[in-house]
């Protein structure tokens, strides 16, 4: 990887390599379009496209997304530093180049300094790759600031969420976080569906805290609590009021598949 580009680690697995397929893939899943939304966060799965792109589309068909995000996703490689962000350069799809916005990146490791500069956990990490194409053709002038947690600590958690308000705040301008998340994985269909409606009901009245308390206390999988705790708390701290299901579905409605699924959630926080 240059040290300056981010090339796709997935595309041809999880979205289609051709540009005009892409394109026309998302477009698939935009439609019908809804009125925009100024959302201060959001929920997204990073599952492949034919099983979790219509409940993404879903929530970036209702997104008035603004210049700049911050998109934060779990890290599913075990590769790099547990706190990683990418302050320079772009991300390469096959629609383009979306630019790092390196001032905010350069704030938020000034403001929360355990922030560790590095490329290895961005490298072949799907979680945020995959939203890049949604926020390309909602706003092809856009770019953002990549983030990988591989931490489970609620403090250190709260810590970064708290952060990134103050950073975000102090920019004078809307900025969306996007914690990029499945839900549960790989139990059937209905203790799925009843374990994510436990975690769902945590992210409706915004409570990190109660999120990341249920997801450890009844062993849901959900792999992105850990940027969707972050994202609440700087949410809330930015003045959110209130959050809302757009959609949820699990892989096995579109697999035929009940034994073993994922499940999907897409939400928005405004």
């Amino acid at each position: 990887m240059d040290s300056l580009i981010r090339y796709p680690a997935v595309a041809g697995r999880f979205y289609p390599r051709d540009p005009d397929d892409l394109r026309a893939e998302v477009e698939s899943y935009l439609s019908p379009s809804q009125k925009a939304v100024p959302a201060l966060g959001c929920v997204v799965p990073h599952a492949g496209y034919i099983y979790s792109g219509h409940v993404a589309g879903a929530v970036y068909a209702r997104l008035d997304v603004p210049r700049c995000c911050i998109l934060m996703c779990p890290n599913h490689t075990g590769m790099g530093h547990p706190l990683s962000i990418m302050s320079a350069g772009a991300w390469q799809t096959p629609l383009g180049r979306v630019s790092i916005d390196a001032e905010l990146a350069a704030d938020l490791k000034r403001r929360f300094p355990i922030l560790g500069e590095d490329t290895e956990a961005h490298r072949a990490e799907h979680g945020a790759e995959v939203q890049l194409p949604f926020l390309q053709i909602r706003n092809p002038e856009g770019r953002f600031v990549p983030i990988v947690l591989g931490t489970s600590q609620y403090e250190v958690l709260q810590g970064l969420g708290e952060a990134i308000a103050d950073v975000v705040r102090s920019t004078g301008e809307r900025v969306l976080l996007i914690a990029s998340s499945d839900m549960n994985h790989y139990e059937n269909d209905t203790i799925t569906r009843v374990k994510d409606q436990k975690a769902i009901e945590r992210i409706l009245v915004m409570d990190a805290r109660g999120l990341f308390d249920v997801v450890l206390d009844e062993d849901i999988s959900m792999c992105g609590f850990g940027p969707t705790v972050v994202m609440l708390t700087a949410a809330r701290r930015l003045g959110a009021v209130r959050a809302d299901l757009v959609r949820y579905a699990t892989s096995g409605d579109v697999s035929g598949d009940r034994e073993r699924v994922v499940g999907y959630a897409g939400i928005l926080v405004q």
